[in-house]
């Protein structure tokens, strides 16, 4: 029979009970949980699902539920000492069997782990490195000569050198995507078309290629559209030393799908995108003021040849230098 209430919608008894039952999610068919599992991505399988139960673990061992690893963005695993977060990469790396084809890491990882992830990965596509400062220029490049088939590289709050981008663009030939992002900054005044040139000279391939508070100039910018022909997309926001107008910047819109300059907006950046160095001057269009360079020895050098160190410190410090 059905219960009927007044001013309500009648609901059988049938689907009362039906609806009141305890579902065991231990009996969940193998592939929906794989399925499931996908959806939480390899940390938190390892950190959280496969210690639920038998089951959960034995799903968890599927090779394919490690064909990507993200581990960016965990501080709550970085808030515990328990956790060790270059072992919990190296699980995922041998669960993978061979198969991993995206790996990403933030705030951790050394050479030994590159090492690692080259060696048992060789269908590797995609690596993702951010604020990685721990790994070598070496290590890098002996990963990008073992990675051959990568296509998307991500260097992200790094500091690697020029050389490693040559020696990627030669032995990774199928790259397609590149994002070589830092923290831009206006002062003190600093111009380098290093990097720009390593890009337009070895990554003849690239479609898609984001520049963020690079200090490439106009020359480096007219090497790439030069250098890389097939290019369909490029974010130049915080290029400050960049001046767009005439014929460059038509060249760019012509030539490209997706265009992001340099004073656009940076709501959609997923990194911290406050500017170093002061307020943007009116009468420094591109971020030049008094101050030309940092000489050699840690102290600015002034137009008129007379230095000032950044800030005054004892004689007994050790050191005197700052983060730019």
């Amino acid at each position: 029979m059905d219960c009927v209430m007044e001013n309500q919608t009648p609901i059988s008894t049938e689907e009362s009970s039906s609806s009141a039952e305890i579902r065991n999610w231990a009996e969940l068919p193998h592939d929906v949980l794989a399925h499931i599992f996908l959806k939480l991505g390899a940390v938190d399988i390892l950190f959280r699902a496969q210690s639920v139960c038998s089951m959960w673990r034995k799903v968890s061992k599927e090779p394919l539920l490690f064909r990507s690893v993200d581990m960016r963005n965990r501080w709550d695993l970085f808030d515990d000492e328990f956790y060790d977060m270059e072992k919990m990469a190296r699980e995922a790396v041998d669960r993978s069997y061979g198969q991993l084809v995206k790996f990403s890491m933030e705030h951790f990882g050394t050479d030994e782990l590159l090492e690692y992830v080259a060696d048992k990965s060789g269908s590797l596509r995609c690596l993702r490195l951010v604020s990685c400062y721990r790994i070598s220029d070496d290590a890098l490049i002996d990963m990008a000569k073992k990675a051959v088939m990568l296509e998307e590289l991500e260097i992200c709050l790094c500091s690697f050198s020029a050389d490693v981008l040559k020696t990627v663009g030669k032995v990774c030939p199928q790259l397609k995507s590149f994002r070589l992002n830092c923290r831009g900054y206006r002062r003190p005044h600093m111009e380098s078309d290093e990097e720009a040139l390593a890009i337009a000279e070895n990554m003849p391939q690239l479609r898609h290629l984001h520049l963020f508070g690079n200090k490439l100039t106009n020359a480096g910018l007219r090497g790439i559209l030069d250098g890389c022909l097939h290019l369909e997309s490029l974010d130049l926001r915080q290029c400050f030393n960049l001046n767009l107008e005439g014929d460059l910047l038509k060249s760019c819109r012509e030539r490209l799908i997706k265009l992001r300059l340099p004073n656009d907006s940076t709501d959609d950046y997923e990194f911290d995108a406050s500017i170093d160095g002061g307020s943007y001057d009116e009468d420094y269009p591109s971020g030049f003021s008094d101050i030309d360079f940092l000489s050699d020895d840690g102290l600015y050098e002034f137009s008129g040849g007379s230095y000032i160190s950044e800030f005054e410190y004892d004689d007994d410090d050790e050191f005197g230098y700052y983060d730019f």
